[in-house]
């Protein structure tokens, strides 16, 4: 062989090797990025006005993926994942009523009734802690517990869930796709955290006239109910925040009226200071979340305000930011107007699906 041809030959070895190393590499970074599943279609979220990035809440183990997010979806509304086939998770956070039931607890199979109310899935995203109580740090882990509460969905253990949708061969499919695997508990989590991550809500009638976009989308009423609100009010001790919310627990007295004290955050902590304690939920879309409070005791956003004026309801773990506030009739009227001014978009383009793996 001539010089230029042994040349040539050793160029073209080294490009192939090269590409051989560069297409290896790539394959172990692709498969250390996404834990070895299929990528899928990037699912990018836009946030309405006045929410923060999304990204930035979004767990490096669970990206979103359209493929993901359609499955949880699916999963969501399918009435399969109970016992008996007759309650979903939008049994209770039902798309038309702002991803809540409109009961002041919920009723899951066999008409058993819980003790707390549904709280909204929307803005679950940007929530730290789950469940009224925060026993759970991850949408994932909160999302598949209701499956295996005996009131609410019944099934009794994970891996008898995990094998009863794997017995359905349009989910078995479904789960090959996105995750590479069978059907997994894992898989089911991150499928419906995926799914709740895009119900989101802002750019409400506060948002833009706090902002400067709109002065007219507030009513005179409800300008005088933010002022109240971040003032007179102390409101934002515990609903601060873009999202209305500090995500902590407080005590505000609820139950202590009727002798049926809910120990709430202290069934977690064991820590006398968490008694009855619960978490500030966000105030967006509060309007058509009724009815208020954990045990629902509350129908209208003005028993709510009333509630907050008289101070709650007094006993000996009642949190320090409560306080009486004496508020007028005006006052109030000007508040229950700040807080339907909260009500705005994100959420409303999901539908329900019609038909569900065969």
């Amino acid at each position: 062989m001539n010089t230029k041809k042994q040349t040539q030959s050793c160029r073209t070895s080294a490009i192939i090797g090269i590409a051989v190393v560069t297409i290896f590499a790539y394959g172990s970074l692709n498969d250390t990025a996404t834990g070895g599943e299929p990528q899928g279609t990037p699912y990018v979220l836009d946030p309405p006005l006045a929410l923060q990035d999304p990204a930035r809440y979004i767990p490096e183990d669970n990206p979103l993926t359209k493929e993901k997010v359609e499955l949880g979806k699916l999963l969501f509304f399918d009435k399969r994942l109970s016992v008996n086939n007759t309650v979903s998770c939008a049994t209770c956070h039902m798309a038309e009523l702002a991803y809540t039931d409109g009961q002041p607890v919920s009723t899951g199979v066999f008409r058993r009734q819980g003790g707390r109310s549904a709280p909204t899935a929307i803005n679950r995203l940007y929530s730290t802690k789950q469940f009224w109580d925060g026993r759970k740090e991850s949408l994932e882990a909160q999302s598949v517990m209701p499956i295996i509460d005996h009131v609410e969905m019944g099934m009794p253990s994970h891996d008898a869930v995990a094998e009863k949708v794997n017995g359905i061969n349009g989910y078995h499919a479904l789960f090959k796709n996105v995750f590479g695997t069978d059907v997994t508990i894992d898989g089911i989590g991150k499928a419906l955290a995926s799914f709740q991550r895009t119900l989101l809500s802002g750019n409400s009638a506060v948002d833009q006239f706090d902002r400067g976009v709109s002065d007219d989308t507030l009513s005179l009423s409800g300008q005088r109910g933010m002022e109240i609100f971040r003032n007179k009010g102390r409101c934002t001790s515990c609903h601060s925040g873009f999202n209305f919310t500090d995500e902590q627990f407080h005590n505000l007295g609820i139950g202590w009226d009727t002798g049926t004290v809910d120990l709430g955050r202290y069934r977690v902590t064991q820590d006398k200071k968490d008694i009855a304690a619960f978490k500030t939920p966000t105030l967006r879309e509060v309007s058509n979340t009724a009815p208020y409070m954990h045990d629902g005791r509350f129908g209208t956003l003005r028993e709510v305000v009333n509630f907050y004026s008289d101070g709650g309801i007094k006993n000996p773990f009642q949190d320090s930011d409560i306080r009486v506030l004496n508020l007028t009739d005006q006052e109030k009227e000007d508040m229950v107007a700040f807080l339907r001014g909260l009500s705005g978009e994100g959420w409303q383009h999901v539908t329900a699906p019609t038909e569900f793996p065969q």
